[in-house]
């Protein structure tokens, strides 16, 4: 400011030393004015130009400005970089916070005070059939079109779940979602989307398990109960104890099976994976198949001819347990359900890829291929009476698809009804090793060289 009086006084005292020596003090008071007016002029000149720059908002571009003025352009010059930097940062921010949201596995629905949606990740775009760009500024209730939701809506209840039917959901495939909304601001909502279609599926497939076994156990205890009962009761001939206690033994049997197999699903999924430094000979889990077939077939009364192939020379690594307890679940299925007079192919191979091949082909009565996604589902059975007369427990398959998949491989289905089935049991090339071909007579050595691609 005190150059600003400077300037101005110095300008007065230039024109009137001038008009001193012109004319005298008459002409150095005219210079003196005229001196005020030129540093006036120059001020205003400087004001426009700083109010032009102004007016075009190139603030980035201030004039070149001497004095108060330019000091003042200078300033806000350097106030608008700030400001710009400021939303630079929070548009970056917002930016990344948005980005957030959009990659969350959860969807994300802004509303405002009346319903309409203002913002939507594409995660709650696919939960709600929803489209992001063209479905903004829309009600909500009227593209959600489910009772439950306009409901659950309308009430605004806050921090409670709803499940409603996904987009494209049927009965054979459920879809399901569930809702919540969280108000905030002034009347805005926040509605989150979950996929909780695993979670109904997995829930589902507790109560039916819950509900199976209960059913299961409850049928041989109610024979055996019954039984007991007369035997406690009446005073049966020697042979028709006999039969009731044949009866009882073949009920009590059927839950020791139950149990053991419900057993072997539990270890199955909370132990861990198997290792690749357990070696299993092919011939030895093929023997054990065989014997195993042969004690079931006896049991069930059955005439069949069961037909291995010979061996290859390799091993297997793994938990040869469930190895075994795999491949025999194949081989016994094919006995409960094969015709007496029939014939069961089983055949191991080593495929030209390096994988292992295990295959088990029936002459039975076949299955319609509506029920084959669903034949390893615990407890799940074609013709359930069927199942029990052959002593099933509707495990084996289950056990199957698990012992596979710990062993990094895959079971293959294929049957058609009337001509039978096959089950095979594919495991990669990396659990495959083969075997030296030793003299008649001598036990086969592991090869120095592995298989495994």
């Amino acid at each position: 400011m005190l150059a600003r009086f400077g300037a101005f006084f110095f300008c007065m005292a230039i024109g009137g030393v001038a008009g001193w020596f012109a004319g005298g003090l008459r002409f150095a008071i005219e210079g003196a004015l005229m001196g005020a007016v030129a540093w006036v002029v120059m001020e205003t000149l400087r004001a426009y130009r700083v109010l032009r720059w102004l007016r075009r908002g190139e603030l980035r571009n201030a004039p070149a400005v001497a004095g108060l003025w330019g000091e003042a352009a200078d300033r806000m010059r350097r106030a608008a970089n700030q400001r710009e930097r400021q939303a630079a940062d929070a548009e970056q921010r917002l930016e990344s916070f948005l980005d957030a949201i959009r990659s969350s596995p959860n969807g994300v629905v802004l509303l405002d005070p009346h319903g309409r949606i203002e913002w939507i990740n594409d995660t709650a775009a696919l939960h709600l059939g929803l489209d992001p760009q063209r479905d903004l500024q829309q009600q909500v209730v009227n593209l959600v079109r489910d009772p439950v939701f306009s409901l659950f809506y309308g009430a605004r209840t806050a921090n409670q779940d709803i499940v409603i039917a996904g987009p494209g959901s049927t009965a054979s495939r459920p879809r399901k979602v569930s809702l919540r909304l969280h108000p905030y601001g002034e009347g805005r909502i926040l509605l989150l989307s979950r996929d909780v279609t695993q979670v109904e599926q997995a829930e589902t497939m507790r109560r039916d398990f819950v509900a199976n076994v209960s059913h299961e156990i409850r049928t041989p205890l109610t024979v055996l109960s019954g039984f007991i009962e007369t035997l406690q009761n009446l005073d049966l001939p020697l042979e028709e104890r006999r039969r009731y206690l044949q009866t009882m033994a073949q009920q009590a049997q059927r839950m020791q099976t139950l149990v053991s197999d419900l057993l072997t699903l539990s270890r199955l999924e909370g132990s861990p994976l198997p290792g690749a430094s357990e070696w299993t000979e092919v011939g030895q889990l093929l023997a054990q198949c065989e014997q195993e077939a042969k004690a079931v077939a006896v049991s069930l009364n059955k005439q069949l001819e069961i037909r291995f192939t010979a061996a290859p020379a390799a091993a297997i690594s793994g938990a040869a347990v469930e190895l075994t307890s795999a491949m025999s679940n194949l081989v016994t299925n094919a006995v409960r359900y094969t015709p007496s007079g029939e014939a069961i192919d089983i055949a191991a191979d080593v495929l030209p890829d390096g994988r292992f091949q295990f295959c088990v082909r029936d002459t039975g009565p076949g299955i319609a291929a509506e029920h084959l996604p669903r034949l390893t589902e615990r407890f799940y059975r074609v013709d359930r009476s069927r199942s029990r007369e052959t002593g099933g427990t509707g495990l084996g398959l289950a056990i199957v698809k698990h012992v596979v998949q710990r062993h990094g491989g895959e079971l293959k289905i294929e049957s058609m009804v009337g001509v039978g089935s096959t089950f095979c049991i594919l495991l990669p090339a990396t659990r495959v090793r083969p075997l030296a071909i030793t003299p008649a007579g001598s036990a086969a050595q592991p090869a120095t060289e592995s298989t495994a691609g």
